[in-house]
């Protein structure tokens, strides 16, 4: 898919960052994340994953929509959500989408109540976003789009059936893994709600 088909707001801010046309991974994936596609993308780094992500996120998402968010990115700690808030707020420039960081050092009161004020994407650890879940400090019966983002701190802490617990307890969605290897422990997610996902490795 080309810069040109993206919503105005993006196709304006990846030109002002003098991205001419998309990276290799970029061809590969974003027409099918558009499309609706569960994905595994395998990527090395410095390829062009967490661009990707951020991209296809806010051309589906467009603008704010009610309250509840619409997409889910689980990552490994709070460095790197901070990492990724910075990076969807220099793209959704032109657009009035909201997002919000969940993540343990901050007190579950507070981030109950600000999650409730109204948000379009989160990105959390899976620890504290199953502790807001089951404390029903999170709706997530909107949810459009679901993300592991460097999916290789899966397989340490837990991490791996914390995240699993989430599908487990919502209506379906899309679902995105990015991660550098494949593991043979996502067989489980193929055999599950991630039924069908397509594996899709830079060429």
């Amino acid at each position: 898919m080309s810069f040109k088909k993206l919503i105005e707001p993006l196709k304006d801010t990846i030109l002002h960052k003098g991205f001419d046309e998309p990276l290799a991974l970029q061809k590969q994936i974003l027409s099918k994340i558009k499309g609706g596609a569960n994905l595994f993308v395998i990527a090395p780094k410095d390829s062009g994953k967490t661009t990707s992500l951020v991209i296809s996120v806010i051309q589906k998402l467009k603008n704010a929509f009610e309250d509840a968010p619409r997409a889910l990115i689980f990552v490994k700690d709070k460095q790197t959500a901070l990492d990724l808030e910075l990076e969807f707020n220099t793209f959704k420039r032109g657009t009035d989408l909201r997002v919000y960081c969940a993540y343990e050092e901050q007190n579950i009161d507070h981030q109950r109540d600000e999650i409730y004020v109204g948000t379009d994407i989160v990105i959390a650890t899976p620890k504290r976003l199953n502790k807001l879940f089951y404390l029903n400090g999170i709706n997530l019966n909107k949810l459009q789009i679901c993300i592991i983002e460097d999916a290789e701190f899966l397989f340490s802490n837990n991490n791996f059936a914390e995240v699993t617990r989430i599908p487990e307890s919502i209506n379906k969605c899309q679902y995105l893994v990015f991660t550098t290897t494949f593991d043979s422990r996502f067989q489980r997610w193929q055999d599950s709600f991630m039924y069908n996902a397509e594996v899709v490795k830079l060429k």
